[in-house]
C-alpha cells in the first residue's frame, strides 16, 4: 500500500511539473512570437552554394556580382551581405560561399522570391550549383 502511494505521489509531482515546463514553454512561444511582431526585427535569408567541380573563377565572379545586385533591384531587401567560407574546423561540407539578405516582413520576402531578378539569378547559378542550403530566421 505505502508503495502504491509512493508511485501515486511521484506520478502526481512528475505531472504537475510536467503541467509547470509545458505552461513555461507555452510562455517563451508567446514571448518569441512577440519578438517576431515587433517593428525592428529583422528576417535574415541565408543561403549557401556548394559548386560544382570545375565551376571556374570568373563563372564564380558573375555569380557574385548577379547576387550582390540583387538589393538595388528588388527594394524589399534591406540589408545584404556575403563572403567566402574560411572556418578552419572543416566541417563546411564544401560549402564555400555565404549569403546573407535582410528583409523587414515576410511580406518582404514573399516578394523577393518570385521577383523577376531573382528568378534569373536562379537560372544562372543553376547550372553551377552542387548543392544549396537556405535557412530563414527572425534575429533575437
Amino acid at each position: 500500500m505505502k508503495t502504491s502511494l509512493l508511485i501515486f505521489l511521484a506520478l502526481c509531482t512528475f505531472s504537475v511539473f510536467g503541467f509547470n515546463s509545458t505552461k513555461m514553454n507555452t510562455q517563451s512561444l508567446s514571448q518569441n512570437k512577440a519578438l517576431v511582431s515587433e517593428k525592428d526585427s529583422i528576417l535574415r535569408h541565408v543561403v549557401l552554394f556548394k559548386f560544382k567541380e570545375g565551376t571556374t573563377d570568373s563563372q564564380l565572379n558573375s555569380i557574385e556580382e548577379s547576387f550582390g545586385s540583387l538589393p538595388s533591384k528588388i527594394p524589399e531587401i534591406v540589408d545584404y551581405e556575403w563572403g567566402l567560407n574560411n572556418s578552419p574546423e572543416g566541417l563546411n561540407k564544401d560549402f564555400t560561399h555565404c549569403f546573407f539578405v535582410s528583409f523587414e516582413s515576410e511580406e518582404g520576402r514573399a516578394t523577393y522570391l518570385p521577383h523577376p531578378a531573382h528568378k534569373e539569378f536562379v537560372e544562372l547559378v543553376g547550372p553551377f550549383v552542387d548543392d544549396v542550403l537556405v535557412v530563414d530566421y527572425w534575429i533575437k
